[in-house]
C-alpha cells in the first residue's frame, strides 16, 4: 500500500511542477506587460502637459510673429488631432505630426528674443521635452524587457498559448531631432 501511495504522490508532484512553472512564467509576463502599460501612461501624462503649454506658446508667437500664420495653424491643428487620437498607433502618429509642427514653431520663436524669454517657451523647449524623452526611454526599456522575455523558452511557449505577442517600441522619429539637440559651440 505504501508503494501505491508513494507512486500517487510522485504523480501529483510531477503534474504540479509543469503547472507551477507555467503559472510563474505567465505571471512574470503579465507583470512585464503591466510595466509597459504604466510606462505608456507616464508618456501620456507628459504629453498632456506639453499639450497644455502649447496654447500659450502659440499666443506668444502669434503676438510677435503674426505673419507666420501657416506655422501657427499647423500647430493648432496638430494639437487638436493629438488630443483626438485614441489608439496607441494613432497617438504615435499624431504626436509625431505635433512634434514636427512644434519644431517649426520653435524655429520661428527662436528668431525672436522676446518669445525666448517667456516661461512657456523655455519650459516647452527644455523640461517638458526632457521628461517626455525620459518617459519614452523607460517605456522602450520595458518593451524590450517584455519582448526579450517573450522570446525565451519557456516564456515563448506560454506566451503563445495565452495569446501574448511582442510589443512595439515608441520610436522618436522627428522627436529625436527636437529632444537630442546638438549643443551650440560658442567661441
Amino acid at each position: 500500500m505504501s508503494s501505491v501511495l508513494l507512486l500517487g504522490l510522485l504523480l501529483v508532484v510531477a503534474a504540479a511542477i509543469p503547472m507551477l512553472s507555467v503559472m510563474l512564467v505567465y505571471n512574470r509576463l503579465a507583470a512585464l506587460s503591466r510595466r509597459c502599460e504604466r510606462a505608456l501612461a507616464d508618456i501620456d501624462v507628459q504629453v498632456r502637459h506639453r499639450h497644455d503649454l502649447i496654447p500659450s506658446l502659440v499666443e506668444a508667437v502669434r503676438g510677435f510673429a503674426g505673419h507666420e500664420k501657416g506655422v501657427i495653424d499647423s500647430v493648432v491643428s496638430a494639437r487638436a488631432e493629438a488630443l483626438r487620437a485614441v489608439g496607441s498607433q494613432d497617438k504615435l502618429e499624431a504626436e509625431t505630426m505635433l512634434t514636427s509642427s512644434i519644431v517649426k514653431l520653435l524655429s520661428v520663436a527662436e528668431s525672436n528674443p522676446s518669445i525666448q524669454a517667456g516661461a512657456h517657451f523655455s519650459e516647452l523647449r527644455g523640461d517638458v521635452n526632457n521628461k517626455i524623452a525620459a518617459a519614452r526611454r523607460f517605456f522602450n526599456m520595458a518593451v524590450n524587457e517584455f519582448n526579450a522575455s517573450l522570446d525565451q523558452f519557456p516564456a515563448n511557449v506560454v506566451g503563445r498559448r495565452f495569446g501574448l505577442s511582442a510589443k512595439r517600441s515608441y520610436d522618436l522619429g522627428l522627436e529625436r531631432l527636437f529632444v537630442e539637440e546638438i549643443p551650440a559651440v560658442k567661441f
